[in-house]
């Protein structure tokens, strides 16, 4: 049963060896991870008695526990675990739970394939639901980025429009609305993140959940949601 989760996103500017003390949106980045870090508190101070990451990735997979990540791929001298081989929606995860307080309990990593169908996204979030009596979430994944890819600072209606989907979706933790978004957006808008997200849908039934948005902006031209949802007691 689903107890709790966290919706993060997976940039490798996250990571401060990555970007270093003196980039210009170093403030943003301080107030985007405090509240990554925040979230995963949340969920890890619900006791539950397995966590599963679930992130986008080239297709559907999972990973030992044993797994790790690395971001050699982004030129970045950087690796977390034993065996780098988790793609990087899971690599930032695993560095977002590195230290964490408390402790995590045992972890299961679960890639789903960005281009999964809504069904078979839904499908696995239910059977993850299903693997202990107290299973939490972590959900990793980011928003549009089309803006990115155009002109810095335009106006894009249609990533606004998702975001505001989202964005209320996961402020009201409603399963409905993240089951409801369109697969097709995703190669249009640049979207890393909806099926991680639909596969919370299918682990959380209607009504259950508390919500807490804690973050929603787009600072560096790529939408990033930072949310909670604990299931009322």
């Amino acid at each position: 049963m689903l107890i709790a989760a966290a919706v993060c996103p997976h940039p490798p500017l996250l990571v401060p060896e990555v970007t270093g003390t003196a980039d210009p949106g170093a403030r943003e980045l301080r107030h985007l991870r405090a509240a990554c870090r925040e979230a995963v508190a949340v969920l890890l101070g619900e006791a539950p008695d397995l966590l599963v990451v679930v992130g986008g990735a080239g297709q559907t997979a999972e990973y030992p526990a044993t797994a790790g990540g690395s971001l050699r791929d982004f030129g970045v001298p950087f690796t977390v675990g034993a065996d780098p081989v988790l793609p990087l929606s899971l690599t930032i995860g695993m560095w977002l739970l590195a230290g964490a307080v408390p402790p995590s309990p045992p972890v299961t990593w679960q890639a789903i394939a960005f281009g999964a169908a809504a069904a078979d996204s839904l499908n696995l979030g239910e059977k993850l639901a299903a693997l202990a009596p107290r299973v939490a979430l972590l959900v990793m994944g980011d928003g549009p980025g089309r803006r990115a890819r155009g002109v810095p600072g335009a106006t894009d209606p249609g990533a606004d429009r998702y975001d505001d989907q989202v964005s209320a979706a996961l402020a009201a933790a409603d399963p409905g609305a993240l089951a409801a978004l369109d697969p097709r957006r995703d190669e249009e808008l640049f979207v890393a993140g909806r099926a991680a997200w639909q596969a919370l849908a299918g682990a959380a039934p209607p009504g259950a959940f508390t919500a807490d948005l804690r973050y929603a902006a787009a600072p560096f031209e790529v939408s990033y949601y930072v949310a909670t949802w604990v299931r009322a007691h």
